[in-house]
C-alpha cells in the first residue's frame, strides 16, 4: 500500500493555489494566511507573487470547492490585513466581482463573513467608490440571491463607514428598479438599505428616487423610517487605514469635536447629493429690460420668474455677475415686494452655488445690509435669510469687515439687524475667530453696551457672551475689565445660554511635536561643546562653540523661537569652517559619545545665548582670521557637517550666501506667481471651453431650427400649388355649368315660342260681295289696344324674369315693350261686331303671364293653371274665328242669290 502520498507542502504557494486537487489548494490557502500573518511588513517577499499575478487571489475566492473557498477568502483577508494599498489596488478589480458573485451568496456563514470582511478591508485600504463601482453590476444579476446578498453587503458597508466615505448616489439611483423586482428577498434587502441610508441622510435621499416608487411602497418605507427618525445622528464605526493614523493628534487637538465633525460631514454630504442645475442658460433674454421697467408689477414678475429658476438645491456655476449687479440694484427699489423677491433670489443663489458664491459676496452684502432699514418684519426676515445664506457660502473672516462697518451706522434699525446678523454668524461659524478678529468684535460690542436703546445694549452683551463661549472665559477677561457688574452678569447669562458650533482649539500640542526631531541636532552640538571647553582654553572653546550655534539657531528660528539676530551675526564664520572637511569625522563621533547625558533641546538652547552674548563682539574678527585657531577649529569645525545633512530646510543650506538666498526667495516667489497664473489660465480655459460648448449647442439648435423652417416653407408652397390647382379646376367646372345653364335657357325659350300662338291675332271684318274688307278702327280703340298690349307685355316680361336674367333679355330684344316702343306694327284686325265702344280683343303671345294679367290674377299663379287658362282662351278664340268664317260664307251665299 502506497498510502504515503506526495508531500505538496514543499511546492511554492502560487503552484498550490492553482493545483487541481482541492485539498492541496485548501492547504495552500491556509499556509498563505499563516505566512501573511508572520510577515514583518507589507514589503515582505511572500507578497510578491500575488502582486504580480492577481488571478491567484481571484481563483482562491472563486474556488469551486466550498471548503477550499472558505479558506481562500480567509487568505485574502490576511493578505489585505497585513498588506498595504498596493496589495488592495492590484487585486481589487479581479477579486471583488468574485467575492460578490461567489462569496457573499455562500451557504457557509464563515465564508460569507470572510467575503464581507474582504470588502470592508478593500474600502479601508483602497478607495470606496471603486469598490462600489465593481459591485454595482451585480444589482442586475440574473440570480436573485446574488442581488439580495449584494444589497445586504452594501447595507453593512454603509453602516460601518457611513455616507461620507461611500457615495450613496449611485446606489440611490438604482433603487426604483430594485423595488420593482419580482423576488421578495430583493425588495426586502432594498428596503433595509434605504432605511440605513435614511439614518445618515434623512429626507435628503427622497428626491433621488421617491417619485419613482409606488404609493404602497412609499407608505411601507415611511413606516420603516419612523423608528429611525428618533435615533441620534449615526457615526462612522470603522475607520479607514488613513484615519487610523490620524486619531491621536485629532483627539489631542479637538477634544470633544469628533461628533461635531461627523455632523458637519453629514451636512456637506447632504448638499452633495443633489445634481447641479444649469440655471444661467434658462434666464430670459429680456430679463434686464423687464427689470428696468417703470412699473413695479413688471419688475416683480421678472424677479418671480428668476426665483422659480434658482429655487433649487444646487446650481451650476456660471457668470452671474450681471444678475448679481441687478439684484444689488433691486435692493434700492421703492417697492418692498420687489425687495423681498430679490432677497429670496440672493438666498437661493448663495445656497445653490455654495463656495462659488464667495466671489459675489462683496458686491451684494453691503446693499442688503443697507436695506435693513425697513421696519416691516417680513422684509427684515427676507433680508436676514439672504444674509445668512451669504454667510453660509463664505466665512466669518470674509464678512467681518462689512459687519463691523455697519455696526457704526447711524440708522438704529440697520445697526440692530447687523448685530443680530453678527450673533447668528458667531453661533453658526465652524472656525473660531483669530485673536485679532476677536479683539475687533469685542471692541465693537463693548461700544454697543453704552447705546441709548435697550435692544442694542442687549445685542452687544449677547455678542460678548457668544464670543466668550467660543474663545473661553480666560480669553475674554481683558475685554470685560472695567464693565459694570450688571453688564457682566448679563454677559454671563448669554454665555451660559449660547450654543455655538466652533470652539477655540489651542495649538500647543502640534508645536510640541516639532522640537523632538530637531532636538537631536542640538544634542549633538551640545555634546561636542563640553570637551572643547574642558580640554582647551576659553577662547578656543568659544571659537569652537560658534559653528554649532550657527546651525542650531536657524533651526530654532524656523520654529518660532526667539533670537533671530543671532544667526545673522554668526553667519560669516560658516564659510571658512566648511572649507576643511577632511579628517574630522572621527573626532565628531568621539565628541558625540562623551556626553550621553545631555539635556533635551530646549534646555540646551537656554545657556547658549548667554555664551553668545559674550562672544558676539569678537565673532566677526574670528570669522575673518581663520589661521588663528587652527587647532581648535580642526576639532570643532566638523559639527556643521552632520547638522547640514539633517537640516530640515533643504532649499536653504548653511553654505548659501545671503545674495543666493534672496535670489532663491525671488525665484520661489516668481514660481508661485507662475503657478497662480497657470491656475488662472486653466480656469479661463475651462470657462472658454464651457462657452464653446454652449455656442456649439446653440449652433446646433439654430441649424435644426433653420432646417425645420425650410421644411415648413416647402410644405406651405406645396399647399399653395395644390390650392391653386383646385381653384382652377373649380373655375373650369363653374364655367362649364354656366354654359350648360345658358344652353338649357335657350332650349326653354325655344320650346316656349314653339308652343305659344302669334302675338297679334287677325281680326277680320265681315266681307261684302265676297271680298273681305278691313274695317278701319277708331283712335280710341287703338289706344285701348295699346294699353292692354303694354300690360300684357309687362306680365310676360315678369313671367320670364323667373327664367332669364336682364342680360339675356337685352340679348333677346328687350321684350315686347321694346317692340311697342320702337314702333313695331302688327296686323290688327277688328271684328265686325265690335263697335266704337267695345273693347278691342287682341292676342299677344299666349303665355301664362299674359293670360294671368288679362284675368286679373297675380304673377305668382301656378304655371300649370296659367297654361290651362291660356289654352281655354285660345280655344274660345278659335271657336269665334270659325263662327265668323261660317257667317261670312252664309253672307256670300245670300249675295250670290
Amino acid at each position: 500500500m502506497e498510502e504515503p502520498a506526495e508531500d505538496y507542502s514543499s511546492l511554492p504557494l502560487e503552484e498550490r493555489f492553482a493545483h487541481k486537487i482541492w485539498k492541496v489548494r485548501k492547504e495552500g490557502y491556509e499556509a498563505a494566511a499563516a505566512e501573511f500573518e508572520r510577515t514583518p511588513d507589507e514589503n515582505a517577499p511572500v507578497f510578491r507573487p500575488f502582486l504580480l499575478d492577481s488571478g491567484l487571489m481571484k481563483g482562491a475566492v472563486a474556488d469551486s470547492n466550498v471548503a477550499a473557498q472558505q479558506e481562500g477568502l480567509a487568505a485574502l483577508c490576511a493578505f489585505l490585513k497585513y498588506g498595504g494599498k498596493e496589495h488592495a489596488s492590484r487585486t481589487r478589480h479581479a477579486a471583488v466581482p468574485s467575492i460578490v458573485e461567489k462569496g457573499l451568496p455562500s451557504t457557509r456563514p464563515a465564508a460569507k463573513a470572510s467575503a464581507l470582511e474582504a470588502l470592508m478591508l478593500y474600502i479601508e485600504i483602497d478607495k470606496a467608490d471603486t469598490v462600489i463601482e465593481d459591485m454595482m453590476p451585480f444589482l442586475s444579476h440574473k440570480q436573485p440571491k446574488v442581488i439580495a446578498a449584494t444589497l445586504a453587503a452594501m447595507t453593512q458597508l454603509y453602516h460601518a463607514y457611513g455616507v461620507k466615505i461611500i457615495d450613496p448616489k449611485p446606489v440611490l439611483k438604482a433603487m426604483p428598479k430594485l423595488f420593482g423586482h419580482a423576488d421578495k428577498n430583493v425588495r426586502a434587502e432594498a428596503s433595509k438599505l434605504i432605511v440605513e441610508l435614511y439614518r445618515w441622510l434623512k429626507d435628503v435621499i427622497k428626491p433621488l428616487f421617491w417619485n419613482d416608487l409606488k404609493p404602497v411602497q412609499q407608505q411601507d418605507l415611511e413606516k420603516a423610517f419612523e423608528p429611525v427618525i428618533a435615533e441620534p445622528a449615526p457615526q462612522q464605526e470603522r475607520l479607514l487605514r488613513s484615519q487610523q493614523a490620524a486619531p491621536p493628534p485629532s483627539a489631542v487637538v479637538g477634544g470633544g469635536d469628533p461628533e461635531e465633525e461627523a455632523e458637519e460631514a453629514g451636512e456637506e454630504e447632504e448638499i452633495c447629493l443633489a445634481e447641479p442645475v444649469d440655471v444661467y442658460n434658462k434666464i430670459p433674454k429680456d430679463f434686464n429690460e423687464r427689470l428696468a421697467s417703470s412699473k413695479w408689477k413688471d419688475r416683480k414678475e421678472a424677479l418671480d420668474e428668476l426665483f422659480a429658476l434658482v429655487n433649487t438645491e444646487r446650481i451650476q456655476e456660471a457668470p452671474f455677475d450681471e444678475i448679481i449687479a441687478l439684484l444689488a440694484k433691486s435692493m434700492k427699489d421703492a417697492n418692498i415686494s420687489v425687495v423681498m423677491v430679490a432677497a429670496n433670489i440672493i438666498e437661493c443663489l448663495a445656497k445653490g452655488l455654495r463656495q462659488g458664491f464667495t466671489k459675489y459676496r462683496h458686491r451684494i452684502m453691503a446693499p442688503v445690509l443697507e436695506r435693513c432699514k425697513e421696519k416691516k418684519q417680513s422684509v427684515a426676515d427676507a433680508l436676514g435669510a439672504a444674509l445668512d445664506a451669504v454667510f453660509g457660502s463664505t466665512s466669518l473672516s470674509d464678512c467681518l469687515d462689512e459687519i463691523l462697518e455697519f455696526l457704526k451706522n447711524k440708522n438704529p434699525q440697520v445697526k440692530t439687524e447687523t448685530l443680530r446678523f453678527l450673533i447668528r454668524c458667531l453661533k453658526n461659524t465652524k472656525v473660531a475667530p483669530s485673536p485679532a478678529e476677536t479683539k475687533s468684535i469685542a471692541d465693537a460690542a463693548t461700544k454697543l453696551l453704552t447705546e441709548s436703546t435697550e435692544v442694542t445694549r442687549s445685542g452687544g452683551a449677547e455678542i460678548l457672551g457668544t464670543l466668550m463661549k467660543i474663545t473661553g472665559e480666560r480669553a475674554m477677561n481683558p475685554y470685560l475689565e472695567g464693565l459694570e457688574d450688571n453688564r457682566k452678569t448679563k454677559i454671563k447669562e448669554y454665555f451660559e445660554a449660547a450654543q455655538v458650533k466652533a470652539k477655540n482649539k489651542p495649538k500647543p500640542p502640534p508645536a510640541a511635536k516639532q522640537p523632538p526631531p530637531s532636538a537631536k541636532k542640538p544634542l549633538s552640538t551640545a555634546n561636542k561643546k563640553p570637551p572643547a571647553s574642558i580640554s582647551m582654553k576659553r577662547p578656543l572653546s568659544t571659537a569652537a562653540a560658534t559653528p554649532s550655534l550657527e546651525e542650531s539657531v536657524p533651526v530654532m528660528a524656523s520654529k518660532g523661537l526667539p533670537r533671530p539676530g543671532l544667526a545673522s551675526k554668526l553667519a560669516p564664520p560658516t564659510k571658512p569652517g566648511l572649507a576643511m572637511p577632511s579628517g574630522l569625522k572621527m573626532p565628531q563621533k568621539k565628541l558625540g559619545t562623551t556626553t550621553p547625558s545631555a539635556s533635551p533641546a530646549r534646555r540646551v538652547a537656554q545657556p547658549l545665548p548667554s555664551m553668545d552674548d559674550e562672544i558676539v563682539p569678537p565673532q566677526p574678527k574670528l570669522g575673518l582670521g581663520a589661521p588663528r585657531g587652527l587647532v581648535g577649529r580642526t576639532l570643532n569645525k566638523p559639527t556643521p557637517a552632520p547638522v547640514n545633512d539633517s537640516a530640515p530646510i533643504p532649499p536653504a543650506p548653511p553654505a548659501m550666501s545671503s545674495v543666493d538666498r534672496a535670489e532663491l526667495h525671488a525665484l520661489q516667489a516668481e514660481r508661485e506667481g507662475f503657478l497662480k497664473e497657470i491656475a488662472d489660465l486653466r480656469a479661463d480655459k475651462k470657462k472658454l471651453e464651457g462657452e464653446i460648448h454652449n455656442l456649439r449647442i446653440q449652433e446646433a439648435e439654430l441649424i435644426e431650427e433653420r432646417t425645420r423652417d425650410r421644411l415648413s416653407i416647402r410644405a406651405k408652397e406645396q399647399q399653395v400649388v395644390r390650392v391653386r390647382g383646385e381653384a382652377d379646376s373649380a373655375l373650369a367646372e363653374l364655367e362649364h355649368h354656366k354654359k350648360e345653364t345658358d344652353r338649357l335657357q335657350r332650349e326653354l325659350r325655344r320650346s316656349i315660342r314653339s308652343t305659344s300662338p302669334s302675338d297679334y291675332p287677325d281680326v277680320q271684318a265681315p266681307t261684302t260681295n265676297g271680298v273681305q274688307q278691313q274695317q278701319p278702327f277708331s283712335i280710341a280703340s287703338i289706344d285701348r289696344y295699346e294699353s292692354n298690349r303694354a300690360s300684357r307685355a309687362v306680365g310676360y316680361q315678369r313671367a320670364r324674369s323667373y327664367m332669364t336674367s336682364p342680360s339675356e333679355e337685352k340679348e333677346n330684344g328687350g321684350g315686347l315693350n321694346n317692340g311697342i316702343a320702337g314702333g313695331g306694327k302688327s296686323p290688327i284686325r277688328i271684328s265686325h261686331e265690335s263697335g266704337p265702344g267695345s273693347e278691342v280683343s287682341s292676342q299677344g303671345p299666349r303665355s301664362p303671364s299674359s293670360s294671368a294679367f288679362r284675368n286679373g290674377d297675380s304673377v305668382t299663379t301656378e304655371p300649370i293653371e296659367n297654361w290651362r287658362r291660356a289654352a281655354e282662351v285660345t280655344s274660345a278664340l278659335r271657336a269665334k274665328i270659325d263662327q265668323l268664317k261660317t257667317r261670312q260664307g252664309i253672307a256670300r251665299g245670300h249675295s250670290a242669290t
